[in-house]
């Protein structure tokens, strides 16, 4: 019996794949059986030789998701390179911090259509292939978002980001409504606090770190891999019926 999480044959675009949970996602797909499509401002080399000694066709599509302008070529270069587009996960994105009263224009814009515009036409790029290849028989697809404890929460010194994440929220549900019954599951992981490149700022603030460790259940920053398995869960035949599900990996943030 083959496991519902096999993702043999299945190929992932994955975003932002360079390092921290980006690379940590396409290294779970792949494991599990997945081609990835690294998808990074700058080569994801590091990314595509560990998903090769995996065993895995790789392939790297350098492209800047500030703008929407390459949303549509990802999508075409992931169908040439390897076949086909099974699985998006939307992970890249940037952070700005400033207190509100100060917050810029330039900040806001930057992060706004990083976070959720490119996020969006992306996701409408991969839905109209996935769309298609269900209508003719070919199965489905399955879109992962990266939201945030901020899709649930305010922060505090990152609007733009924080209003980011609470659209991603709302556009992992408005894209399941309309999407599930073409065979296309669109859900969403929110990562607690995870020690990456957009998180040092906080960990190296020893009165932040030691705030947000309190809070946490299980007393410690997260690490990119533990976010592989929610990963999988979700682009595999065991997801089949969860939508629009935002899924918190979080160490017990949200609980506490």
């Amino acid at each position: 019996m083959i496991s519902p999480f096999d993702l043999t044959g299945k190929v992932a675009v994955v975003t932002g794949a360079n390092t921290g949970i980006g690379q940590a996602i396409a290294l779970a797909l792949a494991a599990a059986g997945a081609d990835i499509a690294c998808v990074g401002r700058t080569r994801a080399d590091d990314t595509l030789a560990q998903v090769q000694a995996l065993g895995r066709q790789a392939a790297i599509i350098t492209a800047d998701l500030s703008t929407i302008e390459p949303v549509q070529r990802v999508v075409d270069e992931a169908v040439a390179a390897l076949g086909g587009l099974d699985i998006l996960v939307n992970n890249a994105g940037i952070i700005r911090r400033a207190d509100a009263v100060d917050f810029s224009e330039e900040d806001w814009d930057a992060v706004i259509d990083t976070n959720l515009k490119s996020v969006f036409f992306l996701c409408q790029a991969a839905g109209r292939h996935m769309i298609a290849a269900h209508q003719q028989g070919h199965g489905g697809g399955k879109i992962i978002n990266i939201a945030s404890m901020l899709t649930f929460q305010g922060g505090i010194r990152v609007p733009s980001y924080t209003a980011a994440k609470s659209g991603i929220g709302g556009l992992t549900k408005l894209l399941a409504n309309e999407w599930a019954g073409k065979g296309i599951n669109v859900n969403a992981i929110a990562p607690g606090y995870i020690a990456t490149n957009n998180t040092t700022a906080l960990q190296a603030d020893e009165t932040r770190n030691r705030a947000i460790l309190d809070r946490i259940p299980a007393a410690r920053w997260g690490d990119p891999a533990d976010l592989g398995g929610a990963a999988v869960f979700l682009a595999s035949r065991a997801a089949d019926y969860v939508q629009g599900h935002i899924l918190a990996v979080d160490g017990g943030w949200l609980a506490r």
